[in-house]
């Protein structure tokens, strides 16, 4: 069974840094795409940041300039570098990764971590 598991989040003054991990495990193949996305109380869930088996990146424009993602295949992971974060940074972050098959797409989430950044 493939699994997703997030760790490094956690309460940072604003203007302060963290590093998302997500691990995965039971997987035999390598994800297309991996994401992080986020999710504030009483908001939808939006997309943070992608980066593609061909390591091109997207960020959403709120957090452009100041967070990065990347990933190491070799140890299943993908991380988001979180710098100069703000009030309005703070949700639970959960990671995502899909796989391509012939007619399928296919769907993994990790359980989420929170961050947290009082204002």
């Amino acid at each position: 069974q493939v699994q997703l598991v997030e760790s490094g989040g956690g309460l940072v003054q604003a203007g302060g840094s963290l590093r998302l991990s997500c691990a995965a495990s039971g997987n035999t193949f390598t994800f297309n795409t991996m994401d992080w996305y986020r999710q504030a109380p009483g908001k939808q869930r939006e997309l943070v940041a992608t980066v593609t088996s061909g390591n091109s990146k997207i960020y959403a424009e709120s957090v452009k300039g100041r967070f990065t993602i990347s990933r190491d295949n070799a140890k299943n992971t993908v991380y988001l570098q979180m710098n100069s974060l703000k009030p309005e940074d703070t949700a639970v972050y959960y990671c995502h990764g899909n796989r391509m098959l012939p007619g399928l797409l296919m769907d993994y989430w990790g359980q989420g971590t929170q961050v947290t950044v009082p204002s």
